[in-house]
């Protein structure tokens, strides 16, 4: 079997290839067998006995503390921690009248992705964490990762490959300084030391990590390995965050913790070339400075959070009426590469959690993108809304699973669409025309099934109406399985 390169150029690369049979058979094999193959952590309550890793993990891996009061706190001066996540993605043919280089392949399909993530993390002194994520990701999303803003699986990043390969998505350093308040136990987690901290605080995130690991997270729509699949549920569609190829990025953020309010300041840096999978190895020259405002409440004795972020670009961006202009002038297709320049571009959005009921959760996102230039990382979408319910299954005497349904709705602006009509590509999606457009709308359905702790099997339906905003292709169902180990 030809080796795809994981080196190659994102979207533009070489041909991918599907993974054999064999790496399939291992991923799953891999799966089933990974909490028995769990590593021990240096775990000692304080005052207490010794106790087992406690929470949750957010999309990004890098945990959000949480409190755990009726058990003793555990403080971790070291830990190892592992997942493996084996995603398979199903596409039943669809109509389609026209195709173009980044449109959604209209056979039908089946594609599958699977990787490994080892966690290490020890405290050099109180406060204070270092981590280090060392992963192997193989296999590809539908069509290559490209047809569709509202990409079906977050599990497939822009490289693909059909034997595995190791990289280093994180490295970091974390200092917690108590200012007051109630003492909070944390608990053990991904990327997280069990230990205490106190209500009011500051903490220093510095080194490689990813955006979304602090800003927009969300505790019912932001982890592809456990809820949502879809891109455009997990985060907000039109945070165009900085980050590599895979979403990551060199960077520092601040986090201000008081009472019911808590204040967030990041910078980033930006990739050498939009969806490239290098750095501006100039800090400073292409640079993302993102803020984040967030309040905590309770409503009617359930709590809740509401968030209102933003960011502002500067890169290396295109803009799509001189991209379409300069095709004009020369009878050429429109090219967003030629016309990049040193510019800036920002945006918005308001993410919202709120808890119904003991086991009901809501969650609501809407945001705004200046429409004029180019992407830098993430995804085709300028205009997003999302919002959908997750309930844990308590009610049927099964409390550690998760049904959950979202809905989202993509638009792009009238010069991207202009843009896209005459044939030119964005960063996922292009049609090679847009005579009919049209806003993608996106609907997910997903029950999350714990085998055993530490093992969860979920099965996941997703509808697409309007991929890459064309109304004259689709509408496309995927139907997903995705096996998660966390030890």
């Amino acid at each position: 079997m030809e080796h795809v390169d994981p080196a190659a150029t994102p979207i533009r690369g070489k041909p991918q290839l599907a993974p054999s049979r064999a790496t399939t058979v291992a991923a799953l094999l891999w799966c089933a067998v990974a909490p028995a193959l769990a590593a021990g952590t240096a775990a000692t309550p304080e005052g207490g006995q010794q106790s087992p890793a406690q929470g949750t993990t957010p999309q990004s891996d890098v945990s959000t503390a949480s409190t755990a009061p009726d058990k003793p706190p555990v403080y971790e001066n070291w830990a190892v921690h592992g997942q493996s996540t084996f995603t398979q993605i199903y596409q039943p043919a669809f109509r389609s009248p026209y195709r173009g280089p980044q449109s959604l392949d209209p056979g039908s399909r089946g594609r599958e992705t699977f990787d490994i993530t080892l966690y290490g993390g020890f405290r050099p002194w109180r406060g204070a964490e270092i981590w280090v994520n060392g992963e192997l990701d193989q296999g590809f999303g539908p069509s290559n990762t490209f047809g569709a803003a509202g990409y079906p699986t977050a599990e497939a990043y822009k490289l693909g490959a059909a034997s595995p390969y190791v990289r280093l998505p994180r490295i970091f350093f974390r200092q917690t300084v108590n200012l007051g308040g109630e003492v909070q136990g944390i608990s053990p987690d991904l990327n997280q030391l069990g230990g205490t901290q106190t209500a009011n605080r500051v903490v220093l995130t510095v080194g490689k990590f990813s955006s979304f690991d602090v800003f927009d997270t969300n505790k019912y729509a932001h982890d592809p390995r456990n809820d949502f699949l879809n891109w455009s549920l997990i985060d907000a569609g039109n945070f165009d965050q900085a980050g590599d190829a895979w979403g990551y990025s060199y960077g520092a953020a601040v986090e201000w913790y008081q009472n019911w309010w808590t204040l967030r300041g990041g910078v980033f840096d930006l990739p050498t070339y939009p969806t490239y999978k290098y750095l501006d190895p100039h800090l400073g020259h292409q640079v993302q400075y993102v803020a984040e405002v967030e309040e905590r409440h309770t409503l009617f004795g359930q709590e809740g959070k509401v968030k209102l972020s933003g960011f502002f670009s500067r890169g290396l961006f295109g803009s799509f009426s001189e991209a379409v202009r300069r095709g004009e002038a020369t009878g050429t297709t429109p090219d967003i590469q030629a016309v990049r320049r040193i510019r800036g571009k920002g945006g918005a959005s308001v993410n919202v959690e709120q808890a119904l009921t003991e086991d009901l959760g809501f969650f609501f996102r809407a945001g705004l993108t200046d429409g004029t230039s180019s992407v830098s990382s993430f995804t085709d979408i300028t205009n997003a809304v999302s919002f959908g319910l997750s309930l844990a299954g308590k009610r049927w005497n099964r409390p550690d699973d998760t049904v959950g349904i979202g809905f989202a709705h993509n638009d792009i602006s009238r010069h991207y669409k202009r843009y896209l009509g005459a044939g030119g590509l964005g960063i996922l999606v292009g049609d090679g025309q847009l005579p009919n457009s049209g806003p993608e709308k996106v609907v997910e359905l997903f029950y999350n099934y714990t085998v055993v702790k530490g093992v969860n099997l979920t099965a996941d339906y997703q509808f697409l109406s309007n991929p890459a905003y064309n109304r004259d292709r689709g509408p496309v169902s995927f139907i997903g399985a995705r096996l998660h180990a966390q030890y």
